[in-house]
């Protein structure tokens, strides 16, 4: 059987089905069902109802220097009772944070927070007509003991790539440049930076300043937990020079000979300053004092001079044979 004869066969059965129902009678049990439904729900908006909820805590103007002697419970837990409307309503809207001004609280010189002061609090959030039967926790303890304080640089932690044609032009910064470090006097005793998370950074374009956040350590507070790293991201392009091969510090007797004679300087530059280097602002400059017991007749290659501006720099040859004749 083919997929159009099996889909007609079900087409003619599921109107069949339908054909054989007495719709009638059906409706007419719908509505008494719905009816039903309606009724109940008037009863259960009338009667009186209890129900538990849990209403999240949140604690504003903390100071940085301190901490809590006690860890502070995130919400609390509380039973009511009012009609059913009301309780209906609280399912779908009691969802508001109650806000503890801890600030408030210490001006006032109060470190447990409890009885009609914590009432009052919940209470913010209910009708009048709602009888608040019980909460837990009952009180809330905000006391707090002072912090010692230090200044710590930031030190990235993680791996920053570019894109092929892009470099990193100069050293990453951080905006702030340092935070501070709020614990006991043993644990700040122990750091010597502020170290952020371990991070990647993918790909770069151009220059970016992205957010970072502080690897936390525990018992210590950051202010502020996440600084801005500065990244200058630049195009580079390819460039090459011959640069002759120079020695000093030779013997007035002595002629000293290399093979080759000069060697390749491959870099990369901006192209801002690519313009700017010509060859004569590169020098392989070798010191006689230091080769010329060379065994192996073979001399590495270094930079004694070179711009600031370029990167990736490479020599080619690397090293060179060299050959010391009497004049």
């Amino acid at each position: 059987m083919d997929f159009t004869s099996a889909k007609n066969k079900w087409f003619r059965q599921i109107r069949l089905f339908f054909s054989s129902v007495n719709w009638k009678n059906t409706l007419v049990f719908l509505g008494f069902l719905i009816l039903a439904f309606i009724f109940w729900l008037m009863l259960f908006f009338q009667r009186d109802i209890e129900a538990t909820y849990r209403l999240p805590l949140k604690y504003t103007n903390v100071p940085d220097d301190v901490v809590f002697d006690n860890p502070l419970p995130p919400s609390i837990e509380v039973r009511l009772g009012d009609k059913g409307s009301e309780i209906f309503r609280y399912t779908f809207f009691l969802t508001d944070s109650i806000e503890i001004d801890i600030a408030r609280y210490q001006e006032e010189r109060v470190n447990n927070l409890q009885g009609s002061e914590l009432t009052q609090l919940i209470r913010t959030q209910l009708s009048q007509s709602t009888n608040l039967r019980a909460y837990y926790p009952v009180n809330i303890s905000l006391a707090t003991s002072r912090l010692e304080k230090k200044e710590l640089n930031v030190v990235f932690d993680g791996v920053v790539s570019t894109s092929r044609s892009n470099l990193i032009a100069d050293s990453a910064t951080f905006i702030p440049e340092t935070v501070i470090a709020y614990g006991s006097k043993a644990q700040l005793a122990e750091l010597t930076a502020a170290t952020t998370e371990y991070t990647l950074f993918n790909n770069l374009k151009a220059t970016s300043q992205l957010q970072v956040r502080i690897n936390p350590v525990e018992g210590v507070k950051f202010v502020p937990e996440q600084v801005e790293i500065y990244i200058p991201v630049f195009e580079f392009t390819e460039r090459r020079f011959e640069v002759p091969i120079t020695v000093r510090n030779v013997p007035e007797n002595i002629d000293v000979k290399f093979f080759p004679s000069q060697t390749e300087v491959s870099f990369s530059v901006t192209l801002e300053e690519y313009k700017k280097i010509a060859p004569e602002d590169f020098k392989v400059e070798l010191d006689y004092r230091k080769f010329h017991n060379n065994e192996n007749g073979r001399v590495e290659l270094e930079l004694s001079q070179s711009p600031a501006a370029i990167r990736n720099v490479k020599l080619s040859p690397s090293s060179v044979e060299f050959l010391l004749e009497k004049r």
